[in-house]
């Protein structure tokens, strides 16, 4: 493992990371052209395993394997299960963000999820103040639905791809919020 003992480059490298973060769109819109949005993505997922390179590079800690290899299978399988949701959730909201536009997919998809995160917890585990809670998540709500009148006002009326757009991103919500359910489950229970 690559173990960062000097301050200095540790904060050299969270800039190189928050330029990286940046740099993912903006390297998008370049290809743009002859490469769609979705497919963009897909090759982020690959370069995320990359774990089995850089995470075994360096000589202090254990590498990557190792620390896989202590690992239980189900819990392997655990997180295998929820990486493929998650990824599936975001592959549909880069779709819909290339058919309907980021300021339609992205509020409907995330807040969509978000909505439907909230009302499944708090019937799971009542904690909070339910009045404050709906009244946000009805606010929410209002800005969904706001955001696409407005996106529909200003592009003239909705057309067959931001439709599919439009059906590609609360397909998104509906499975990032499986997600979100999916990691209570398999995080919030506890060994005796």
């Amino acid at each position: 493992m690559f173990v960062v003992n000097n301050y200095t480059l540790a904060v050299v490298f969270c800039f190189v990371t928050m330029l990286c973060w940046g740099s993912w769109g903006n390297t998008q819109k370049l290809a743009s052209k002859s490469w769609r949005y979705e497919l963009f993505y897909w090759d982020y997922v690959i370069g995320m395993l990359s774990g089995f390179t850089l995470g075994s590079f360096g000589s202090e800690g254990r590498s990557f394997v190792a620390d896989l290899a202590q690992a239980d299978w189900g819990g392997i399988g655990s997180v295998l299960l929820g990486g493929v949701v998650f990824n599936a959730s975001n592959i549909l909201l880069s779709a819909s963000v290339s058919l309907a536009g980021l300021a339609v997919a992205f509020p409907l998809g995330v807040g969509l999820a978000l909505v439907l995160g909230v009302i499944v917890n708090y019937v799971g585990a009542p904690k909070g103040d339910p009045v404050i809670l709906f009244l946000g998540v009805a606010l929410i709500v209002v800005a969904i639905v706001l955001n696409g009148m407005a996106s529909a006002r200003q592009s003239g009326g909705v057309k067959s791809n931001s439709r599919k757009g439009v059906a590609l991103a609360a397909v998104a919500g509906v499975i990032m919020a499986a997600f979100g359910l999916y990691m209570l489950g398999a995080f919030g229970k506890t060994k005796a």
